[in-house]
C-alpha cells in the first residue's frame, strides 16, 4: 500500500522530534550495576561496559539491579528485544522499592509468536496499588535494532518515552486524593522472565521452549537522580529533568502515540470500572 503524503509527513515530523529529544548519557553496567539473579544468564559482553545481554531458557530467567537507589531521577537505556516466536516471555526496565507496599514505574514488554507485535505494557505502583495499565504496539519492530527507553520520574510527573517521544504522562494529583510514589527511594531492575499463563494472548499462546534459549539486549545504561543514603536523597544540580514537563509539542505526541498505537487503556474500560473510571482519569 502507498502512503499518502499527509502520512510521510508525520512521520518525517517525527523522526526530527525523536532526533532532538532522543540523548543517550551511557553509564558502565560494570560500575552500575549487579547482575543479581540468573545463574550465568546475564553477560556483560564488553571492557567498557556498554552491552548486556539477559537470557531465559526453561530453567531460569536473568535480571540486574542498580546499586544505588533513587527518590525521584531519569533512567534511560537501549533494548533490543527477543526476535522470533518470544511468546510467554516478558522483558522489563523498571523502577522498584523494596516491601509489601511497593512503589514501581514499569516497562514491560510481553512477546509474541512470530509475525505479531509486541505489546509494550506500562504502569504506576504507588504503596502496593498498580491498576493503572497503559498498554501499546511500537511503530517499528524492537527486535531488529536498539531502540531507547526511558523513565522520567519527578516530584510533579512521570513521563515515558521511546526514542524520544512522550507516549504517556501520569501526573501527580494527590490533590484529588490520588497517591503519587514519592516517598520510597526505588532502585533500577531489568529481567527476561517466563509468564506463559498471562503474558501473551492472556495465556492462550504458551512458550516454545525448542526456541530457547532466549536473550535480550540491553546497551547505554544511564540513571541520572538523587541517590538515596543513609536516610535522604542527594539530587546533581540544575537537573532538567527534576521540573521536566512536556510543552505542545510533546503533548502532541503523547496523543498521537495513544491515538494511533495504544492497544489498552484502563481509563477507557468500563467493564473493569462499571462504576465509573477512577478519579485520575477525569
Amino acid at each position: 500500500m502507498k502512503s499518502s503524503s499527509g502520512t510521510r509527513f508525520a512521520f518525517l515530523v517525527l523522526s526530527l522530534f525523536a532526533v532532538q529529544s532522543l540523548c543517550v548519557y551511557a553509564g558502565s553496567f560494570h560500575k552500575d550495576v549487579k547482575i543479581h539473579w540468573g545463574d550465568g544468564r546475564g553477560k556483560i559482553h564488553d571492557n567498557e561496559g556498554k552491552l548486556l545481554s539477559l537470557s531465559l531458557d526453561k530453567s531460569s530467567g536473568s535480571g540486574f539491579q542498580s546499586h544505588d537507589e533513587f527518590l525521584y531521577g531519569k533512567a534511560e537505556v537501549q533494548m533490543k528485544l527477543v526476535p522470533g516466536n518470544s511468546a510467554g516471555t516478558v522483558t522489563t526496565f523498571y523502577l522498584k522499592s523494596p516491601g509489601t507496599t511497593w512503589d514501581e514505574i514499569d516497562f514491560e514488554f510481553l512477546g509474541n509468536i512470530s509475525g505479531h507485535p509486541y505489546t509494550l505494557h506500562t504502569n504506576v505502583y504507588t504503596k502496593g496499588s498498580g491498576d493503572k495499565e497503559q498498554q501499546f504496539h511500537l511503530w517499528f519492530d524492537p527486535t531488529r535494532e536498539f531502540h531507547t527507553y526511558c523513565i522520567t520520574w519527578n516530584p510533579e510527573r512521570i513521563i515515558f518515552t521511546v526514542d524520544g517521544i512522550p507516549i504517556r504522562e501520569f501526573k501527580n494529583s494527590e490533590s484529588i486524593g490520588i497517591p503519587f510514589p514519592k516517598n520510597q527511594p526505588m532502585r533500577l531492575y531489568a529481567s527476561l522472565w517466563e509468564a506463559e499463563h498471562w503474558a501473551t494472548r492472556g495465556g492462550l499462546e504458551k512458550t516454545d521452549w525448542s526456541k530457547a534459549p532466549f536473550t535480550a539486549f540491553y546497551r547505554n545504561y544511564n540513571v541520572e537522580g538523587c541517590v538515596w543514603a543513609n536516610g535522604k536523597s542527594s539530587c546533581p544540580a540544575n537537573s532538567p529533568w527534576f521540573t521536566q514537563k512536556l510543552d505542545q509539542r510533546g503533548l502532541n505526541r503523547v496523543k498521537w502515540a495513544q491515538s494511533k498505537y495504544m492497544v489498552y487503556n484502563y481509563c477507557t474500560d468500563k467493564k473493569r470500572f462499571p462504576k465509573g473510571v477512577p478519579a485520575v482519569c477525569t
